[in-house]
């Protein structure tokens, strides 16, 4: 048996989804130049690769990452792993292999699917926290807690799971079973480690205030009920429990604590930090009434910190909440030696502008995240007593009504998916299926229908070929995608100058607000607006051989048109944009495209789009003042040319006019 088990990990690579003209964009550059934004994403477990959920909340973190890019914003968008645990030593044990090889192996399949998946994670600040130049500052955190108060060693009756053996915390048990394998648990009365959460349940309580305006209400509601405060006869009570953070397992950070004859339990001085695992596997792996460790003699056995005596090593290893509590503080000082982060990088950082995940995690890592970071903020190093002021909660991916699962034969495989239909067909359709927040019905959804949308995006480059500078066109290939104000071209194309600009005003504050399918939408509703330009006001499946003019469209604006799709494309759809910008002949990265100016006198609605159907047919779209009186929508839609071939020589029953949307011919 070896000192300590052996770790791999692999070099960064650059951005997942960048190619080489995007080099280190995603990287974080903390030069002060620009207005921070830190967006956390819950780090995944690795069991196996990447899920549907996963897709989700991926493709949620990433419009927003990107879009605060193209405003300007220096983002952090870290990437990591949630890597000690239960799930990996239970494998490990069932394969007669160590969990590390087991975790790495996983980790290395995500991260490709992450990188397939085009997420624009700043990978130079990757962490794996099972890696002990993590959890030496996991332990370090337990040696602060210690010595104010806050880390405790008692004797007291605990839930006990028979089939993971290990104890579990009070939130880690529903309806009297096993939060994770849902075998009914029992109690048993062992000495166990503890933080003394409860010294900070008045302020958890009481803080809420400061998260009021980001926080989904109902999330709250959990947590207020779940700390459970009352007024009784000898003052104040608790539902909150402290919170129990020692686990006989192998796969987790030791407890960093010494049991001495002479000192009784003794700390581990910071420089003696990390108390690295030992090596275990096969048998030695296996569970029973106390932890693997014990049996790891040699490891053990040690000297006192204190006094140079015999001593012996507490056998627990800590809950893997632990591990989550603090672990968005590391991603601000990337292999930093003088503490688990500097207090400059948290001052400059925190709190997170954004955190996205699910609602599960609503009384358990969000409860103790918000327990530690108080505790951090107490001691001076962090400059909020909240780690996150904004939070969303994406839904489950479920499949006809019920929850993905093998055994129900409705699980659907991620991987395929994408091989099936494409990375950014996948990503639209989970986008465009709702709100964040709501669950996702996979049976509904229509990947299908977004690879054909992407088509017909990329059918919009040949027109707008006619604009480019080796034909005489336009030269906005070599500046913004959409005029600045004081500089427009009010001669070329109005109408559909103005649907751009409306368009890019509306996603922009589409995406502040999180509806991220009603962004979609409108985007959707530009490249109709876009193609029908291309056909000379003709919608069709691509460009006609017209040069745009039908609704005084010159090549100019229409290529501008192009530029600004392909820009808000870039947040949802990354890939076909990219192909779209560079059929475009543009040479940079689509994604590093600033987000486009617009001019406010374009957003002050003087015409619409009026629809004109043959017998509730759609024949012909022509603009129109919003203020157009019936008789003259009227007979400006009997003089279009569509119409009148619709009709024929068969009579006019009646015309049906609804200014300034809608006419309707109705034939006899």
């Amino acid at each position: 048996m070896s000192d300590t088990y052996p770790t791999t990990r692999p070099a960064a690579k650059g951005p997942a989804g960048a190619g080489p003209a995007e080099g280190r964009l995603f990287e974080a550059s903390d030069d002060g130049r620009r207005p921070r934004r830190y967006l956390l994403t819950m780090y995944p477990y690795p069991s196996g690769d990447l899920h549907m959920g996963h897709a989700e909340v991926f493709a949620i973190t990433d419009v927003v990452a990107r879009h605060w890019r193209a405003k300007g914003f220096d983002v952090l968008n870290p990437v990591g792993w949630d890597s000690f645990g239960l799930p990996a030593e239970n494998a490990a044990i069932r394969r007669g292999e160590h969990p590390a090889a087991f975790t790495e192996a996983n980790i290395a399949t995500q991260a490709a699917s992450i990188r397939r998946y085009g997420v624009s994670f700043d990978w130079s600040r990757r962490l794996h926290t099972h890696e002990p130049e993590y959890y030496r500052w996991t332990q370090w955190l337990f040696a602060r807690l210690h010595e104010r108060g806050l880390a405790y060693r008692a004797a007291a009756e605990v839930n006990w799971c028979p089939q993971d053996r290990t104890v579990l915390a009070n939130e880690q048990v529903a309806d009297g079973a096993c939060e994770r394998c849902g075998t009914a648990v029992v109690a048993r009365t062992l000495t166990q480690w503890f933080f003394r959460i409860t010294a900070y349940a008045d302020r958890l309580l009481d803080d809420m205030s400061l998260l009021e305006p980001g926080w989904p209400a109902h999330v709250l509601t959990m947590q207020r009920n779940w700390i459970g405060r009352q007024a009784g006869p000898e003052g104040t009570t608790y539902r909150l429990h402290d919170w129990l953070v020692s686990r006989q397992r192998y796969w987790g950070a030791p407890i960093p604590v010494v049991h001495c004859p002479e000192c009784g339990e003794v700390v581990v001085p910071d420089d003696e930090l990390p108390v690295e695992l030992p090596h275990l596997e096969g048998d030695e792996l296996v569970p029973g009434d106390v932890s693997p460790l014990a049996g790891a003699h040699d490891w053990v056995r040690t000297t006192c910190p204190r006094c140079g005596g015999p001593a012996e090593r507490d056998t627990d290893t800590m809950d893997t909440f632990v591990d989550s509590s603090w672990y968005f503080l590391r991603y601000l000082s990337p292999g930093y030696d003088g503490g688990p982060f500097r207090p400059e990088d948290a001052a400059r950082w925190m709190p997170a502008a954004l955190y996205v995940g699910g609602v599960e995690h609503a009384t358990m890592h969000l409860l103790y995240a918000r327990f530690v970071t108080k505790v951090l903020y107490d001691m001076g190093l962090v400059p909020s007593p909240e780690p996150y002021a904004r939070l969303m909660n994406q839904g489950q991916v479920v499949n006809h009504g019920r929850a993905m699962s093998k055994s129900l034969g409705n699980g659907v495989d991620l991987a395929a998916e994408l091989d099936r239909h494409g990375v950014d067909a996948v990503r639209l359709a989970m986008l465009f299926s709702g709100p964040p927040e709501d669950d996702v019905d996979w049976a509904d959804v229509s990947p299908e229908a977004m690879r054909k949308f992407l088509a017909r995006v990329l059918r919009l480059v040949p027109a707008a070929d006619r604009g480019s500078p080796a034909s005489g066109g336009s030269s906005a290939s070599r500046g913004s995608s959409l005029s600045r104000p004081g500089s427009r071209r009010p001669a070329e194309g109005p109408a559909l100058r103005r649907a751009v600009h409306r368009t890019v005003h509306d996603v922009d504050a589409l995406i502040e607000a999180g509806r991220f399918n009603v962004a979609i939408a409108r985007l959707m509703e530009l490249v109709g607006e876009v193609r029908r330009a291309a056909m000379g006001g003709r919608a069709g499946d691509g460009p006609g051989a017209g040069d745009g003019a039908g609704d005084g469209t010159g090549a100019a604006t229409y290529r501008e048109a192009v530029e600004a799709v392909a820009v808000l494309l870039s947040l949802f759809a990354p890939h076909t944009a990219q192909e779209l910008w560079e059929g475009l002949g543009r040479t940079t990265p689509v994604a590093a495209q600033p987000w486009p100016d617009v001019d406010p006198e374009l957003l002050v609605t003087t015409e619409v789009e009026a629809v004109v159907q043959v017998d509730g047919k759609v024949r012909d779209r022509l603009r129109v003042p919003v203020d157009v009186g019936a008789a003259d929508l009227e007979r400006a839609a009997l003089a279009r040319p569509a119409v009148t071939r619709a009709v024929g020589d068969r009579a006019v029953r009646r015309v049906v006019v609804r200014p300034p949307h809608l006419v309707n011919v109705v034939l006899g």
